[in-house]
């Protein structure tokens, strides 16, 4: 049987949460998580060192082979949102530069996949990812957003994540609805 392993990515400027786990057959192991911080007092350009030299060091050691990363949405503050995506431009360069395919995911289907709607809160996607990984206990919420993304690209093109599109559109009765 062959495994994959994929390292899940949830973006932050402050804290991006990582997660590794193997697909082994239908099965789903666990093998690491946790966070990448940077400092505030730092420089900007600093900071996404740290996460880019974060992020690599976590490929170093866990070696995965395919990397799942969840995509922003807009937010209130234009800042923080540009913010955001310049870490997450960070995060898919040390993933690119190591090789690795890159998938995209919304925060939606990161929900849909792991909790079954994609309105769930925080909460709920850490007591899935405990319940789908057997986990002695909860990792902190960003190291288990990371792992519900990776689970998500561990079930792509299977069930209803494979039925999902991008943000914003609907399927019913195996129609795509705007």
């Amino acid at each position: 049987m062959s495994s994959v392993r994929i390292l899940g990515i949830d973006p932050g400027l402050k804290v991006t949460g990582f997660g590794v786990i193997e697909k082994q057959g239908s099965q789903l192991v666990y093998i690491a998580s946790g966070c990448i911080k940077s400092n505030p007092s730092q420089s900007f350009p600093e900071r996404i060192a740290t996460l880019f030299n974060g992020i690599s060091e976590v490929i170093a050691t866990y070696q995965p082979t395919q990397a799942a990363i969840e995509q922003i949405f807009v937010n209130v503050n234009p800042q923080s949102t540009l913010l955001l995506g310049q870490a997450r431009g960070a995060a898919i360069s040390a993933l690119v530069h190591a090789g690795l395919p890159v998938a995209e995911y919304t925060a939606l289907q990161v929900k849909q996949a792991v909790v079954g709607h994609g309105k769930a809160a925080k909460e709920q996607v850490q007591h899935m990812v405990v319940k789908l990984l057997s986990l002695a206990g909860a990792p902190s919420a960003d190291a288990a957003d990371a792992l519900a993304c990776a689970i998500s690209h561990a079930h792509a093109g299977q069930g209803v994540l494979g039925a999902l599109k991008p943000a914003g559109y609907r399927i019913r009765n195996g129609r795509l609805l705007g």
